[in-house]
């Protein structure tokens, strides 16, 4: 069976959980018989391609990437349907012919495709592996960094969202937008879009982007989702047929050695940006007494939000913090093997991270905020605990835990686990497609 697996971005210029999703269904199914075929984008801004289309391969596996600086969104409504793409589209598809098309993310593609899919009679699903479908940053965070819970019905905290994120040319649209003043004129700016000025487009097309997202998803015959909690959270706003289906992760599952004595090892691993905490657990870390009975390593780029990590170096000056910066993903188990705790201090929804999955696998308790999407994988006191979202204080008194106690992570090692594997979601694919009409047959 021919598979089209679209995703927004991918190898190996970007590596992150999306990507590294796709690449491993893309290696499953070819290992079960069928022709995976990766369709992706080169962001606009990035370094342009020499061709409309670049062709080339990953594991072997064929992998079609269209250059978005040719085809670049014009205003925000063209963030979610593009119709410029269409003619594009309509072409890959005639070329790779297949059987069915799997998103894995429609950002650079847009519903435009869904679209081409729908008048082609292409059999479409997709893994919803975050908010876009409803959530115009696709992180159900508020403006006000509280949870959101999905649009309202004028969309003011949308818009919220939106003046939030966008520059101010002058001194009086700064405090318009700042965040006292944001929640009046959003509320005003939804019921008279007029005011808004030239930006009364944008405005519009943001207003406009739930209610044309849930229609072109209603092409999708079925979707998966790896958490109850975004299931959950598009079913809430509207979205049908959604089968959970947790991600599956391949490493090797051997028992944590025993350690020397020696400091409780806590690691962190993944994107140093705001939203992940980890000034929290920095901040966590000092109030610890006896913290040198504690040792972070953190893991993660210190490029992509510079200033940030600049921060987090100044918070970490006299604690026995060392940044590690990046590996390469082979070597995550023995990365695991070296930590006792993996803690995870995200102060927005976390959809099933991979990183969370592979501690557990790798039998490495974990300390977690206690956001939706990542507490359901929780089992308190066996393999891991929860705290406070953004609260440095309740973090510290779980991490004191340990420290008073420090048999404790031993314990709760050995009653650590996670045994679903890729190949198991790879099924979680195939049972879909054949339960919604689709014959599934290798090639």
């Amino acid at each position: 069976m021919r598979i089209a697996l679209f995703v927004h971005c991918y190898y190996p210029e970007h590596y992150f959980g999306t990507e590294s999703y796709t690449r491993l269904i893309a290696r499953n199914l070819r290992d079960l018989g069928h022709e995976p075929t990766v369709v992706t984008a080169t962001f606009a801004g990035e370094p342009r391609q020499d061709f409309l289309i670049e062709r080339y391969l990953i594991d072997e596996i064929p992998v079609l990437r269209i250059d978005k600086n040719l085809l670049p969104h014009a205003g925000l409504g063209e963030t979610y349907l593009q119709p410029g793409m269409a003619e594009i589209q309509a072409r890959v598809l005639r070329e790779i012919d297949p059987d069915v098309v799997h998103v894995t993310h429609l950002i650079n593609h847009t519903a435009s495709l869904l679209g081409v899919c729908e008048r082609m009679a292409i059999p479409t699903f997709a893994t919803f592996t975050d908010f876009f479908g409803f959530c115009f940053n696709n992180k159900l965070e508020a403006a006000d960094s509280s949870l959101c819970a999905g649009p309202d019905r004028l969309r003011a905290n949308c818009i919220a969202c939106l003046m939030r994120d966008s520059p101010a040319p002058n001194p009086m649209r700064r405090w318009l937008q700042g965040a006292l003043a944001r929640p009046v004129v959003s509320n005003v700016l939804a019921r008279q879009p007029k005011l808004a000025g030239k930006d009364a487009a944008e405005i519009n097309a943001l207003q406009r982007r739930p209610d044309r997202l849930l229609d072109a998803y209603r092409t999708y015959r079925a979707a998966l989702a790896p958490s109850r909690f975004l299931r959950d959270a598009y079913e809430a706003n509207g979205f049908e047929n959604l089968v959970l289906s947790h991600f599956g992760i391949d490493l090797d599952r051997s028992e944590k050695l025993s350690v020397a004595d020696g400091p409780i090892r806590l690691g962190y691993i993944g994107q140093l940006a705001p939203h992940k905490g980890v000034h929290h657990l920095l901040d966590a870390i000092r109030k610890v007494d006896g913290r040198d009975a504690l040792s972070l390593a953190i893991f993660g780029s210190e490029t992509q939000e510079p200033t940030y990590a600049a921060d987090l170096r100044r918070l970490a000056d006299g604690l026995p913090v060392a940044f590690k910066g990046t590996f390469a993903v082979e070597a995550i188990a023995q990365i695991m093997a070296a930590l006792d705790l993996l803690v995870i201090p995200s102060t927005w929804y976390e959809n099933s991270p991979l990183i969370l999955l592979q501690a557990l696998a790798t039998h490495t308790p974990v300390v977690i905020s206690d956001v939706a999407g990542m507490t359901e994988f929780l089992r308190p006191g066996e393999n891991g605990f929860a705290f406070r979202r953004g609260q440095a204080e309740d973090l510290a008194e779980v991490l004191r835990r340990f420290v008073e106690d420090p048999e404790l992570v031993r314990r709760m090692s050995r009653s650590t686990h996670y045994e679903r594997t890729t190949r198991d979601m790879t099924r979680d694919f195939l049972s879909m497609y054949e339960q919604h009409g689709v014959r599934v047959r290798p090639s």
